[in-house]
């Protein structure tokens, strides 16, 4: 019920860190969150800050909105989230910046709570869920390095 994906970008981590810390720019990278919006008079990132993102599940719906809270938030390091369901945490997402070589190794995981529902979820959607995951995950990294890489995308 977890998963990660890793790609190397050339840029340094703090950069990088600034574009996806800022759940704005969600829509710019992930093929299924297409908005998100930060709640509660939150202005930016920081552990405790509630945001919310407008989620089209494999790319084509239902369409909802889901309410996160940030977990980690350590500039150029690490940015963590989880999403809740009637205030309660499902799924944690974490990004993971690690100095390389001339930019930086990005890793993008998720982790499903541990959970009766969750391990019936994953029991019968597991194979193809976490496929869809991975693949979106890989797509998220593709287009943040490619903002990063080249700042005129």
């Amino acid at each position: 019920m977890h998963d990660e994906v890793t790609l190397h970008m050339r840029a340094p981590a703090r950069e990088i860190w600034e574009l996806v810390s800022d759940v704005r720019n969600t829509g710019r990278f992930s093929p299924e969150t297409v908005d998100a919006q930060w709640l509660g008079g939150a202005t930016g990132p920081a552990v405790g800050v509630r945001f919310r993102g407008k989620v089209v599940r494999n790319g084509r719906g239902p369409t909802y909105w889901s309410e996160c809270r940030i977990t980690a938030c350590e500039p150029g390091s690490e940015f963590g989230f989880v999403v809740l369901l009637g205030g309660r945490p499902i799924n944690h997402w974490h990004y993971r910046f690690v100095p390389a070589g001339d930019g930086t190794d990005v890793t993008e995981s998720f982790r499903l709570e541990p959970s009766t529902g969750t391990r019936v979820y994953w029991a019968l959607l597991g194979r193809a869920r976490g496929r869809t995951n991975r693949e979106g995950m890989r797509k998220t990294l593709e287009r943040i390095r490619a903002v990063v890489e080249d700042p005129a995308v």
